[in-house]
């Protein structure tokens, strides 16, 4: 019987060509191998194949492949063109952006720096302003101020002559005076708030003076209490209060005429008129002088009459009806004594008092003062030639005064001004250097950082043009 199948060769029918990985691995088992192992590969040219494929695929990976390349981005090219032409326009938007803000900049800085300039310039000129001011006070360049010159002066010429040539006349030229001086003094001190020291003692004396004149004549007792009140508090007050005679200044002008007037105009009337005229014209100063002689005590017991009556009015009117608006800050005499004398031993005194003690014990200070005063009167009045030398005293005082005042005052004012106004311009113009130097560096530094913006946004825009394929535009 014959046999059907085919035979196979060796090959063919051994495990190994039926399944050739197990053969292999039962070889490598053994240590034995029919097939030849391949070459070992190299470690460095393996990294230098991959570094150089990695850069070749890098440079050309912004570019799509040519297989993925479609009809639309051939289509997208045909507008390069226009996408240059509208970056070149971004440009020069930006371009232009740029330099109308470094303009703005440069012109707000410019501006804000000439206004700090001129505001300087301004305040310079302000303190200059002020400075020349002052020299002109000293020159007597104002309208008012030469008035009270001329006034001031001719009232020294004026009054010298007439105590020496026509003393009947004086009591005429005081009065005149006063007419014109107080109502300027109420005007003006009633204007910077000063209107309650025109309740002091010494415009009543000058009030009491007024009506002795011109309304009575033949009082006695009222002449008596106006003699030792003008030769005694007003007279005295020119140490106290350091009335001045300075000649441009109508305030010091008018507080000087208010003291030493009254005592002036007396010494006329109770020593150089002529007996006969002086009886007929004021009789209460010849009999006084003649048959009714007055000594120290009649002449305090009289004079603290008035006296009393105005302290008790103004007590009454000023410090008890007008505390609050004294208490606000409303200067008075008794004020102004506690401020300026608070360093004295007497003004330490009343201030260690209780509040509710120290005015009464101001006024018990003030007509002690007031008494102290008038006790030479007896002399002043019996004795001309001693009258005439308090007097001259009394102006003299007056005169020094207003030299410290022209000298020690008004000069070390002038002094301090100056250097204060040379400091300031040092200060001014150090400050517009450094104001400058700032704007121009602020300025410097804004336009940097606007040129750095639009640099980086066209470096964008050229990146964003280059990944889309399109070429790039050299800004």
């Amino acid at each position: 019987m014959g046999d059907n199948s085919i035979p196979l060769s060796a090959s063919a029918t051994s495990p190994s060509s039926v399944v050739p990985e197990l053969e292999r691995d039962n070889e490598s088992s053994d240590g034995y191998s029919s097939i030849p192992s391949s070459p070992p590969l190299s470690r460095s040219h393996s990294s230098a194949s991959s570094s150089a494929q990695t850069q070749e695929s890098d440079d050309w990976e912004i570019f799509p492949p040519l297989d993925k390349l479609t009809i639309f981005d051939y289509l997208d090219q045909l507008a390069l063109p226009q996408r240059l032409d509208k970056i070149n326009r971004t440009y020069l938007v930006q371009k232009d952006k740029v330099k109308r803000g470094f303009q703005q900049t440069k012109a707000k800085a410019i501006l804000k720096t000439d206004f700090e300039l001129e505001k300087y310039r301004e305040k310079y000129q302000r303190g200059l302003d002020r400075v020349l001011e002052r020299w002109n006070d000293t020159k007597v360049v104002s309208t008012r101020e030469k008035i009270s010159f001329v006034v001031g002066v001719s009232n020294v010429f004026i009054t010298g002559y007439l105590i020496g040539g026509y003393p009947e006349w004086m009591h005429i030229w005081y009065s005149m005076q006063l007419l014109y001086f107080m109502p300027i003094r109420y005007y003006t001190y009633h204007k910077v708030g000063y209107h309650y020291f025109l309740a002091d003692l010494c415009y009543f004396v000058n009030v009491m003076l007024l009506l002795a004149i011109w309304v009575f004549p033949n009082s006695r007792r009222l002449m008596i209490s106006v003699y030792c009140l003008s030769y005694g508090n007003n007279a005295w007050a020119i140490a106290m209060w350091r009335n001045s005679m300075v000649f441009h200044s109508l305030d010091k002008v008018t507080s000087l005429f208010i003291h030493i007037m009254p005592p002036v105009v007396l010494h006329c009337i109770v020593h150089l008129l002529d007996p006969v005229y002086q009886e007929q014209r004021f009789p209460a100063i010849s009999r006084i002088k003649t048959t009714e002689l007055y000594g120290l005590r009649e002449m305090i017991i009289w004079a603290t009459v008035p006296y009393l009556f105005w302290q008790i009015s103004y007590h009454i009117l000023i410090s008890v009806r007008r505390r609050e608006k004294i208490a606000a800050g409303r200067p008075t005499s008794f004020t102004w004594l506690k401020k300026s004398y608070r360093n004295t031993a007497i003004g330490k005194v009343v201030h260690q008092l209780p509040s509710a003690l120290q005015e009464p014990a101001f006024m018990f200070i003030q007509y002690s003062y007031a008494v102290a005063t008038m006790l030479p009167c007896p002399f002043w009045f019996y004795h001309h030639k001693v009258s005439a030398v308090f007097i001259a005293v009394v102006g003299w005082w007056s005169v020094y005064n207003g030299a410290t005042y022209y000298i020690d005052v008004f000069g070390k004012r002038f002094q301090k001004e100056l250097e204060q106004l040379k400091r300031d311009a040092a200060k001014w113009q150090n400050s517009a250097a450094q104001l400058s130097e700032e704007h121009s560096l602020s300025t410097n530094q804004q336009a940097k950082t606007t040129g750095i913006e639009v640099i980086g946004h066209a470096q964008e825009m050229k990146g964003r043009n280059v990944t889309t394929g399109s070429l790039p535009v050299d800004a």
